[in-house]
């Protein structure tokens, strides 16, 4: 599993509604983690032990490690830089089909889509790609896609104080496609609204306008 430094967890439970290591809990050995592996082997059906599987272990402990890379970073850090000199700069800001790649806390299965991303700014703007950042890092965590979409709002107006922010999140929930109702194709749709996109319905139109507008040619 992936290391998350001590004086990070109180953060991420004060501000990710509990998504950080419990206090109490302690973080599993890489060994711990392996073994774990192999009981699940081993539930299923299989030997750990054969050839195929022998080195599975390490490699779904690796994988782990990127999974949930989110829990290493502090999205109110990467939002914390800013600029002020924006030119006069009054409109929107946007960054459009952002790949989300999260995994439920229900079934610990895929969470694959987009997110469009927008705020106002009041005073001051953040580099284009630290928006895409926070994203990844309320991703890359156990998830309900409701909730991540509430912690990426919160984040921008926390931290930029803009006008008002928007996130729009169309995924696909494996845990809907593969197993359950298995209703393949099935997207769900989150948004969440804050500022003048919730109070001003010109706003709000013109960012589901954005989202839903023309692509650049080559690019979906």
């Amino acid at each position: 599993m992936s290391t998350l430094a001590s004086n990070s967890a109180p953060l991420l439970r004060e501000r990710d509604g509990g998504n950080g290591l419990a206090g109490a809990l302690r973080r599993p050995s890489r060994e711990e983690v392996e073994e774990a592996v192999r009981t699940l082997i081993a539930w299923a059906g299989d030997d750990p032990r054969r050839e195929g599987l022998k080195d599975t272990p390490g490699r779904v402990a690796d994988a782990y490690n990127e999974f949930f890379s989110g829990y290493e970073g502090d999205p109110y850090e990467v939002l914390a830089r800013t600029f002020e000199e924006v030119q006069g700069y009054d409109d929107i800001v946007m960054v459009r089909d952002i790949r989300i790649e999260s995994h439920c806390e229900h079934h610990m299965l895929p969470i694959l889509g987009v997110a469009h991303v927008a705020y106002l700014p009041r005073d001051r703007v953040v580099g284009i790609s630290k928006l895409a950042r926070v994203v990844d890092l309320y991703a890359k965590r156990l998830q309900t896609q409701e909730t991540m979409t509430s912690q990426i709002v919160s984040a921008i107006d926390d931290v930029l104080q803009p006008h008002g922010a928007a996130v729009m999140i169309d995924a696909i929930h494996e845990c809907m496609t593969t197993r359950g109702v298995l209703k393949p194709g099935s997207t769900t749709v989150t948004m969440r609204f804050t500022g003048v996109f919730n109070d001003e319905r010109g706003y709000r139109e013109r960012f589901m306008q954005l989202v839903n507008g023309q692509r650049m040619p080559g690019l979906k």
